[in-house]
């Protein structure tokens, strides 16, 4: 039987997958505990960065129903950031800290139930961020709307110029004849 506190890492773990966002497995073999601080911090509140034993992973994630493919991540030292919050935003937290530290290793991850690989994530953390994207479409909305008041104040101009110019069309032919 599973000892006590191994049972409640899995319960645990589990948990951390099922509530998050996201879950983006590392290597950190060769990172100080400096270096590892450091990399708390630049994820902040969006995620929660933690080192784990690969057999209780691997256990909590298929109590979570993860895929398979996951458990094919877990080989070698591992840590997880889990995410709650923007994603990509921590997926550049991630990218941009292992740019400048070079033992960490982006091995893939789950965002929203789906396996993504190191290079689907490099492309996620390559997009603006959720408020950018989110303005640019309101800022394209709004644009759409301008356009079709505009056409909508252009057609009862034209009609009041075309009226207009008919009535001065038989205006003059009435003079004329």
């Amino acid at each position: 039987m599973a000892r006590p506190d191994k049972a409640a890492a899995v319960a645990e773990l589990k948990n951390e997958f099922e509530s998050s966002q996201g879950a983006v497995l590392t290597e950190y073999r060769g990172l100080s505990v400096a270096q590892v601080s450091q990399l708390r911090r630049n994820l902040g509140q969006n995620a929660r960065f933690r080192i784990v034993k690969n057999t209780l992973s691997k256990i909590a994630a298929t109590e979570a129903g993860l895929d398979d493919q996951v458990q094919d991540l877990f080989e070698g030292p591992s840590a997880i950031a889990f995410v709650r919050g923007d994603v990509v935003e921590a997926a550049k937290g991630l990218r941009d800290f292992a740019k400048g530290n070079s033992p960490l290793v982006i091995k893939g991850g789950v965002i929203d139930g789906k396996v993504m690989t190191p290079e689907q994530i490099t492309q996620l953390a390559d997009l603006e961020s959720r408020e950018v994207l989110l303005a640019k479409m309101a800022g394209a909305l709004k644009a759409k709307q301008g356009q079709a008041a505009r056409l909508f104040q252009a057609l009862p101009l034209k009609a009041v110029r075309l009226a207009q110019a008919l009535h001065d069309k038989r205006s003059d032919e009435g003079t004329e004849g």
